[in-house]
């Protein structure tokens, strides 16, 4: 009887072993096939490795076990191309399909990659279909695990234009000018950089924001925002938004020339008059403006209104913060791109800038399609 007894416990406690090794993917220690349907986010911080994962992957259920997982990754061609970020994953995949869907970037979620100059509304070009995707329309498209299951714009249009501005991480510099504005989420504008971001898509709306905008303010602060700002007489908010009438108005290479119109101008004094903050607050939108454009009274023309806009009025890259920072030398008052090259002439009369203007309207650059 004592014999027969203890088999039968040898028996169970077999069975229950290769049953959990079971549950665990199988008595080889590795799940089979690309997972269950039930989607895990995965995030890789930058500098990680495959190898680094292996534990965070057991512990969420996605792969069997850290040896099925590193035996996988280490024998894997491309096991050093993991780049940061989030991943949509699976619980109870093969180790390999894990390795695999790390790999491909296809299974990235919360990575955005804003374009320099980009508004945080979509923009609607005249007389064209062609709109351009705003900000918080790329952070929607970004932020999807799913069909249907992505951080709405209208939710993140509430976030930017109620929450507190602290909250959403505006920077000291910026959070009386944030907290004018009222319940306008394009108070944010100019606050995200160009460039590519990641979140988490699973947060929300206010956290995705607040992640981007405490990193833009950390991109901006490092190019000496603050100390520039005083050596140039403006406030660092100021200086972003001098910086996005540059990357609306400027072709590459003649930044800095544009920082010293501005800077001039804000001196003499006289209104910037730029179209681009003219366009700003239009449904529809193009290079040239028509005298009803310019008469209209906004928080941004400055066609009718003396000094800055009173946001930026686009994203302003690097490039634009430092040549505003760091301003050419010159009397100019008057530019303009007088051909489709992005020739730009830099006047110091009204009688010059006038003769640079015929030749633009003539190389067919201010044409209007209105």
């Amino acid at each position: 009887m004592a014999i027969n007894v203890t088999s039968v416990l040898l028996s169970v406690i077999i069975l229950a072993g290769v049953g959990f090794l079971w549950m665990r993917g199988g008595v080889s220690g590795d799940f089979t096939g690309e997972g269950n349907g039930e989607t895990v986010v995965v995030e890789v911080a930058q500098g990680s490795s495959l190898s680094d994962l292996s534990t965070e992957l057991t512990e969420q259920g996605i792969v069997a076990t850290e040896d099925a997982f590193m035996s996988a990754a280490n024998s894997h061609s491309r096991s050093g191309e993991l780049q940061p970020g989030f991943y949509r994953l699976e619980k109870k995949m093969s180790a390999a399909s894990a390795v695999e869907a790390l790999l491909d970037s296809a299974n990235q979620a919360g990575t955005v990659d804003i374009p320099t100059g980009t508004r945080l509304m979509d923009t609607h070009i005249v007389a064209s279909d062609d709109v351009r995707k705003g900000i918080f329309t790329l952070i929607s498209e970004a932020s999807c695990m799913g069909e249907g299951d992505c951080v709405s714009t209208a939710e993140l249009e509430q976030a930017a234009g109620t929450m507190d501005p602290a909250a959403l991480g505006v920077p000291a510099w910026a959070a009386n000018e944030v907290g004018s504005r009222g319940d306008d989420p394009r108070r944010l504008e100019g606050l995200i950089t160009p460039g590519v971001h990641q979140f988490n898509p699973q947060a929300s709306a206010g956290e995705i924001i607040s992640s981007l905008v405490s990193e833009s303010a950390a991109r901006y602060e490092e190019t000496g925002l603050e100390a520039s700002a005083q050596r140039v007489g403006l406030s660092p908010y100021e200086l972003i938004t001098a910086a996005s009438l540059i990357q609306m108005e400027a072709p590459d290479g003649d930044f800095d020339k544009v920082a010293r119109v501005i800077l001039n101008r804000l001196e003499e004094p006289m209104r910037m008059q730029f179209d681009s903050t003219v366009n700003y607050d239009l449904e529809d939108q193009e290079i040239a403006t028509t005298d009803e454009d310019r008469a209209r009274v906004t928080a941004w023309n400055t066609y009718a209104k003396d000094g800055l806009p009173d946001t930026p009025i686009a994203s302003p890259s690097i490039e634009a913060i430092t040549a505003m920072e760091n301003p050419a030398e010159g009397p100019w008052l008057y530019f303009v791109t007088v051909d489709k090259d992005g020739r730009t002439v830099f006047t110091t009369t009204f009688e010059e800038h006038q003769v640079a203007i015929q030749e633009s309207i003539a190389n067919r650059v201010l044409d209007s399609n209105r």
